[in-house]
Protein backbone atom coordinates (compact mmCIF):
# COMPACT_ATOMS: atom_id res chain seq x y z
CA UNK A 1 0.00 0.00 0.00
CA UNK A 2 1.59 3.52 -0.86
CA UNK A 3 1.54 5.96 1.50
CA UNK A 4 1.52 9.76 0.56
CA UNK A 5 1.67 12.55 2.45
CA UNK A 6 0.26 16.10 2.56
CA UNK A 7 2.97 17.50 0.74
CA UNK A 8 5.44 17.89 3.53
CA UNK A 9 9.30 17.84 2.84
CA UNK A 10 11.28 14.29 4.03
CA UNK A 11 8.36 12.44 4.21
CA UNK A 12 8.33 9.01 2.20
CA UNK A 13 6.27 6.71 -0.18
CA UNK A 14 7.09 3.14 0.47
CA UNK A 15 10.78 2.17 -1.01
CA UNK A 16 12.12 5.30 0.51
CA UNK A 17 11.18 7.79 -2.39
CA UNK A 18 10.50 11.25 -1.24
CA UNK A 19 6.75 11.48 -1.95
CA UNK A 20 5.24 13.90 -4.41
CA UNK A 21 3.50 16.80 -3.22
CA UNK A 22 -0.17 16.62 -3.75
CA UNK A 23 -1.19 18.04 -6.33
CA UNK A 24 -5.46 19.82 -6.71
CA UNK A 25 -7.55 17.28 -8.40
CA UNK A 26 -8.93 20.74 -10.48
CA UNK A 27 -7.78 20.34 -13.77
CA UNK A 28 -7.64 24.26 -13.89
CA UNK A 29 -4.23 23.63 -12.40
CA UNK A 30 -2.49 22.15 -14.96
CA UNK A 31 0.85 23.37 -16.15
CA UNK A 32 1.54 25.04 -18.88
CA UNK A 33 3.66 22.03 -20.14
CA UNK A 34 0.99 19.63 -19.04
CA UNK A 35 -1.18 21.28 -21.48
CA UNK A 36 1.10 21.68 -24.15
CA UNK A 37 1.69 17.87 -24.04
CA UNK A 38 -1.91 17.03 -24.09
CA UNK A 39 -2.22 19.42 -26.93
CA UNK A 40 0.57 17.72 -28.93
CA UNK A 41 -1.30 14.33 -28.40
CA UNK A 42 -4.36 15.88 -29.52
CA UNK A 43 -2.86 17.52 -32.30
CA UNK A 44 -1.03 13.86 -33.50
CA UNK A 45 -5.11 12.38 -33.42
CA UNK A 46 -6.27 15.48 -35.79
CA UNK A 47 -3.20 14.98 -38.03
CA UNK A 48 -4.20 11.02 -38.49
CA UNK A 49 -8.21 11.54 -38.86
CA UNK A 50 -7.35 14.38 -41.68
CA UNK A 51 -4.70 11.85 -43.03
CA UNK A 52 -7.30 8.76 -42.82
CA UNK A 53 -10.03 11.04 -43.97
CA UNK A 54 -7.83 12.29 -47.28
CA UNK A 55 -6.70 8.25 -47.69
CA UNK A 56 -9.78 6.92 -47.37
CA UNK A 57 -11.48 9.58 -50.15
CA UNK A 58 -7.93 10.53 -52.84
CA UNK A 59 -5.55 8.30 -51.83
CA UNK A 60 -2.98 10.36 -54.21
CA UNK A 61 -3.45 14.02 -52.76
CA UNK A 62 -1.21 15.06 -50.12
CA UNK A 63 -2.34 16.38 -46.79
CA UNK A 64 -0.05 19.97 -48.10
CA UNK A 65 -2.22 19.95 -51.25
CA UNK A 66 -5.10 19.08 -49.23
CA UNK A 67 -4.45 22.66 -47.25
CA UNK A 68 -4.36 23.94 -50.62
CA UNK A 69 -7.95 23.12 -51.77
CA UNK A 70 -9.15 23.98 -48.31
CA UNK A 71 -7.90 27.71 -48.49
CA UNK A 72 -8.87 27.99 -51.88
CA UNK A 73 -12.33 26.46 -50.31
CA UNK A 74 -12.66 29.04 -47.70
CA UNK A 75 -10.96 32.03 -49.43
CA UNK A 76 -12.85 31.80 -52.65
CA UNK A 77 -10.50 33.15 -55.70
CA UNK A 78 -7.19 34.89 -54.46
CA UNK A 79 -3.59 35.93 -55.79
CA UNK A 80 -1.16 33.61 -55.79
CA UNK A 81 0.56 35.60 -52.87
CA UNK A 82 -2.32 35.93 -50.87
CA UNK A 83 -2.43 32.01 -51.07
CA UNK A 84 0.72 31.49 -50.43
CA UNK A 85 0.67 34.09 -47.11
CA UNK A 86 -2.49 31.75 -45.90
CA UNK A 87 -0.37 28.65 -46.40
CA UNK A 88 2.99 30.30 -44.75
CA UNK A 89 5.16 29.35 -48.08
CA UNK A 90 6.93 31.06 -50.57
CA UNK A 91 4.66 32.44 -53.59
CA UNK A 92 7.35 29.79 -56.10
CA UNK A 93 6.50 27.05 -53.50
CA UNK A 94 2.91 28.19 -53.64
CA UNK A 95 2.80 27.69 -57.51
CA UNK A 96 4.43 24.40 -57.71
CA UNK A 97 1.62 23.26 -56.05
CA UNK A 98 -1.28 24.73 -57.67
CA UNK A 99 0.61 23.56 -61.00
CA UNK A 100 0.01 19.90 -59.48
CA UNK A 101 -3.37 20.51 -58.35
CA UNK A 102 -3.89 22.36 -61.37
CA UNK A 103 -2.98 19.24 -63.77
CA UNK A 104 -5.26 17.31 -61.87
CA UNK A 105 -8.18 19.60 -62.78
CA UNK A 106 -8.85 20.91 -59.06
CA UNK A 107 -7.44 24.32 -59.22
CA UNK A 108 -7.89 26.66 -62.53
CA UNK A 109 -5.55 29.56 -62.80
CA UNK A 110 -6.36 32.87 -64.77
CA UNK A 111 -3.91 36.33 -65.52
CA UNK A 112 -5.80 39.13 -63.65
CA UNK A 113 -7.30 40.99 -66.08
CA UNK A 114 -6.78 44.46 -63.98
CA UNK A 115 -3.45 43.41 -63.60
CA UNK A 116 -1.43 41.28 -66.41
CA UNK A 117 1.05 40.59 -63.49
CA UNK A 118 -0.70 38.56 -61.25
CA UNK A 119 -2.24 35.17 -61.58
CA UNK A 120 -5.87 34.56 -59.70
CA UNK A 121 -6.71 31.03 -58.59
CA UNK A 122 -9.94 29.58 -58.30
CA UNK A 123 -10.91 26.15 -56.57
CA UNK A 124 -12.33 24.36 -59.88
CA UNK A 125 -15.64 22.25 -59.52
CA UNK A 126 -13.99 18.56 -58.73
CA UNK A 127 -11.86 20.33 -56.68
CA UNK A 128 -14.69 22.05 -54.20
CA UNK A 129 -16.12 18.50 -54.52
CA UNK A 130 -13.35 16.99 -53.62
CA UNK A 131 -12.57 19.41 -50.38
CA UNK A 132 -16.18 18.52 -48.93
CA UNK A 133 -15.77 14.94 -49.37
CA UNK A 134 -12.57 15.04 -47.12
CA UNK A 135 -14.06 17.05 -44.46
CA UNK A 136 -17.23 15.56 -44.24
CA UNK A 137 -15.29 12.24 -43.49
CA UNK A 138 -12.92 14.21 -41.32
CA UNK A 139 -16.10 15.42 -39.64
CA UNK A 140 -17.72 11.92 -39.27
CA UNK A 141 -14.39 10.52 -37.90
CA UNK A 142 -14.20 13.55 -35.12
CA UNK A 143 -17.76 12.92 -34.40
CA UNK A 144 -17.18 8.97 -33.79
CA UNK A 145 -14.12 10.14 -31.02
CA UNK A 146 -16.08 12.87 -29.47
CA UNK A 147 -19.03 10.68 -28.93
CA UNK A 148 -16.95 8.33 -26.84
CA UNK A 149 -16.50 10.84 -24.71
CA UNK A 150 -18.22 11.09 -21.72
CA UNK A 151 -21.18 13.22 -21.60
CA UNK A 152 -20.75 15.14 -18.64
CA UNK A 153 -16.98 15.88 -19.76
CA UNK A 154 -17.82 17.52 -23.03
CA UNK A 155 -18.88 20.95 -22.05
CA UNK A 156 -15.28 21.52 -20.47
CA UNK A 157 -13.54 20.17 -23.74
CA UNK A 158 -16.08 22.67 -26.00
CA UNK A 159 -14.26 25.08 -23.16
CA UNK A 160 -11.03 23.89 -23.26
CA UNK A 161 -10.71 23.78 -27.30
CA UNK A 162 -12.52 26.92 -27.74
CA UNK A 163 -9.88 29.08 -25.62
CA UNK A 164 -7.23 27.68 -27.66
CA UNK A 165 -8.59 28.41 -30.77
CA UNK A 166 -9.07 31.62 -29.20
CA UNK A 167 -5.59 32.42 -27.87
CA UNK A 168 -4.29 31.43 -31.43
CA UNK A 169 -6.43 33.65 -33.38
CA UNK A 170 -8.18 31.30 -35.47
CA UNK A 171 -11.93 32.08 -36.19
CA UNK A 172 -14.62 29.56 -35.34
CA UNK A 173 -15.07 26.69 -37.47
CA UNK A 174 -18.29 26.17 -39.66
CA UNK A 175 -20.10 23.94 -36.86
CA UNK A 176 -20.82 20.83 -39.83
CA UNK A 177 -17.88 20.61 -41.41
CA UNK A 178 -15.02 21.99 -39.53
CA UNK A 179 -13.73 24.05 -42.21
CA UNK A 180 -12.95 27.73 -41.06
Amino acid sequence: MKRYNSGMAGQTQDGGRPAAPERPADALHETVEEVTAAVMTASRLFVALSARALAETEPTLTLPQLRTLVVLHGEGPVKLAALAAALDVNPSTAMRMVDKLAARGLVDRQTNPGNRREVILRLRPDGGRLVEEVLAHRHDEIRAVVARVPADRRAELVRGLRALTEAAGEPPADSLTGAP
